[in-house]
Formats: C-alpha cells, sequence, structure tokens
C-alpha cells in the first residue's frame, strides 16, 4: 500500500521554503547594494586624495578622470564614466563632510551640527541612484532631511523626487522656529502633538487638476479616492484611511464629512472636509460639530481627541484666528494647491525666516 502524503504540510512547507528564499534574495541584493555604494565611496576618496597629492588642476583632473574612466571601463564593463566617476568624488566629499563649495544657507557651526557623518566611514543604506540625487541638494540640513526620511519611510527614488519637488522640507520648516527646524534636519519628522502631522499648504499636483481649472467638490474628492496612496503620502506620517462620506446622525438629521482618516501615531481620528472655495466661519464651525461627535461618539477612551482639518483652495488667516478659539489644538485649515509650488519663493521665505531669527537673537 502506497504511503499517503498529507499535501497541506507539503505545501506549508514549500511556501515556508520559498519565503525563506525570497528573503535570501531580497537581503542578497541589499547587500550587493551597500557594498556597491560603499566601493563607490572609497574610489571617490582614493580619487581625491590623488587630486589632494598631485595638486591636480580642474583641467587636468578632467583628463585624469578620462583616462581612469577607460581604464575601468575596459576591465569590468560599463559603469565608470567621467560623469560617474565625478559622482563618486562628489559622493566622498559630500559624505566625509569634507566638501568645501557646496552653497549653504547655514552657518560654518549649523554644518557641521546638521551633518550626519563627520567623522568614521559612513553607514550607507540608500541605492546610489538616491545617493546621486541627494548630493545635488547643497544645503547640508535639506539633505540630511530627505536622506533620513527617505530611509525611516522607506521612499523610492520616485517618491524622493516628489517629496524634493513638492519642498516637503520648506513647506514644513516655515512652520517651526530655528532649533526645531535644525531639530527636524537631523532627525526628520517627529510626531509629538497635532501640529506635526498638519501642512500648510497641500501639495495635490498628482491629482492633475490644473490650476484654473473648475471642478466640483465630489470631483475633488473622488479623485483623491482614485489617487489615495499618493494622498497618504502627502498627508504624512501614521496615516489609515477609514473611509469616505461618512455619516454622522443624530435627532434625525444627517452629515457627512467628506474624508476620515486614522493617525496610528497619535492615535486619534483624523477628519477632514474638501472646499473648492474660500473658506467660511461656517466650514470651521461645520468642522468643530464633527470633531465633538466623534470625541463623544465614536472614539474610544484609549484614544486621543479628534483632529478636524478643513482642507479650502483659499482661506482668511484673521478669519481663521477668530474664529477658533485661542487654545485651539484640534481644529485646521490649511491651503491645497493643485501644481507644484514655487521652490525657489519657499526658499526664500526660509532664508528670510532663518536670517530674521538670527537678527532678534543677535539684539
Amino acid at each position: 500500500m502506497a504511503d499517503i502524503v498529507d499535501y497541506t504540510v507539503t505545501d506549508e512547507l514549500a511556501a515556508k521554503i520559498e519565503k525563506l528564499i525570497d528573503g535570501a534574495k531580497k537581503q542578497t541584493v541589499t547587500q550587493i547594494n551597500t557594498i556597491m555604494v560603499q566601493t563607490y565611496y572609497e574610489i571617490g576618496q582614493m580619487i581625491v586624495e590623488s587630486e589632494q597629492q598631485g595638486e591636480i588642476r580642474a583641467g587636468y583632473g578632467k583628463q585624469v578622470l578620462k583616462r581612469l574612466s577607460e581604464k575601468l571601463n575596459g576591465k569590468f564593463g560599463k559603469g565608470f564614466s567621467v560623469d560617474n566617476l565625478e559622482n563618486m568624488r562628489r559622493f566622498y566629499l559630500t559624505y566625509s563632510g569634507k566638501i568645501s563649495e557646496t552653497a549653504s544657507r547655514n552657518s560654518e557651526a549649523e554644518k557641521s551640527e546638521t551633518l550626519s557623518r563627520i567623522s568614521g566611514k559612513p553607514n550607507f543604506t540608500l541605492s546610489w541612484s538616491h545617493y546621486v540625487f541627494l548630493m545635488r541638494i547643497d544645503n547640508p540640513a535639506e539633505r540630511s532631511f530627505y536622506e533620513t526620511e527617505t530611509i525611516r519611510e522607506h521612499w523610492s527614488l520616485r517618491e524622493l523626487k516628489r517629496q524634493f519637488n513638492s519642498a516637503l522640507y520648506e513647506r514644513l520648516a516655515l512652520s517651526k522656529d530655528k532649533q526645531a527646524i535644525l531639530d527636524m534636519a537631523k532627525r526628520g519628522i517627529i510626531v509629538r502633538s497635532p501640529e506635526d502631522i498638519v501642512k500648510d499648504p497641500y501639495i495635490l499636483e498628482f491629482l492633475g487638476l490644473p490650476e484654473e481649472t473648475k471642478y466640483s467638490e465630489s470631483t475633488l474628492e473622488q479623485k483623491i479616492i482614485d489617487k489615495l496612496q499618493m494622498f497618504l503620502l502627502e498627508l504624512g506620517k501614521g496615516y489609515t484611511f477609514v473611509g469616505r462620506q461618512v455619516r454622522l446622525t443624530f435627532d434625525e438629521k444627517h452629515f457627512y464629512c467628506d474624508l476620515v482618516f486614522f493617525n496610528r501615531l497619535l492615535q486619534c481620528f483624523v477628519l477632514i472636509d474638501l472646499k473648492i472655495g474660500e473658506i467660511t466661519h461656517q466650514d470651521l464651525g461645520q468642522m468643530q460639530m464633527y470633531v465633538h461627535y466623534y470625541d463623544r461618539h465614536i472614539k474610544l477612551p484609549t484614544e486621543n481627541p479628534t483632529i478636524g482639518i478643513v482642507l479650502c483652495k483659499k482661506k482668511d488667516d484673521t478669519l481663521v484666528e477668530l474664529t477658533l478659539p485661542e487654545d485651539n489644538t484640534q481644529i485646521f485649515a490649511s491651503k491645497y494647491q493643485t501644481i507644484l509650488p514655487n521652490k525657489e519663493e519657499l526658499t526664500r521665505l526660509l532664508d528670510e525666516k532663518i536670517g530674521g531669527s538670527e537678527g532678534a537673537g543677535d539684539e
């Protein structure tokens, strides 16, 4: 009599082995990437040390890289173009803390404070493509911020570029004092309070809605649902989607909140209402009602107070300030843009903010 095979056990064993092999492959790819990036760093170091020993002039240095490129490509194939060798050189200068030509808004003291790796061998965890992009960010504080967030949030190169192009660093920094900006550069986004998860403005260029195009609130909402993954990325850390057009009922009256999320880091619900025009005090009052309803009827005793965000096309800061309580920590009004912001203008505003705070401290 033939032995009876327990196919369930066999299938479970096969699944475990497949998972082990897949994990080993991913680990191998990660290790290869780390070794490759570390090798590029050391090649850059060799090039820089060779330049220093020979006091190579810029023009002559290019010829050296051209000759070096020919030799290495002849031996190892593609991958060692003059441009790539120059990237390796700059990579070493940037991440060893030795770079001198970097244009920065920070003082020398701040440079040394915000550079993440001043001494010893750096520990590289991102891909070479990530580092090539990060090297192009002149401000060390800004570069450190995007590197930290990319590692922490596992951003792809595409996601990193999108966050940079949407001026995430400047948008967050403009709402903070100077010390908070330095902390953010070194540690990334730290979520401790409702203010830490709210942006102004939110950038929704991924929806594909031109700035001057007329559309309804329902169209805006549907576009967000269609691009929910991108919207969650723009919202920031810790968000999970709960629902759309969530009904709130009392006294036989029905109200509908456009979007409801839960933030795991703050352990609270986040309600979002969409307004395609300028915000009114009625909009803020309605959001207060929604927030009170959730606090009194929906949230658990172990959860924190609900946050409400009215996302509008235009807003009057004075109206918002006079409508909301002085000690308000739950209701926020933020603008949204359907095109990428003017990064240069935000950078200028941040320069003025930092410069102004330095001047105030010197008096």
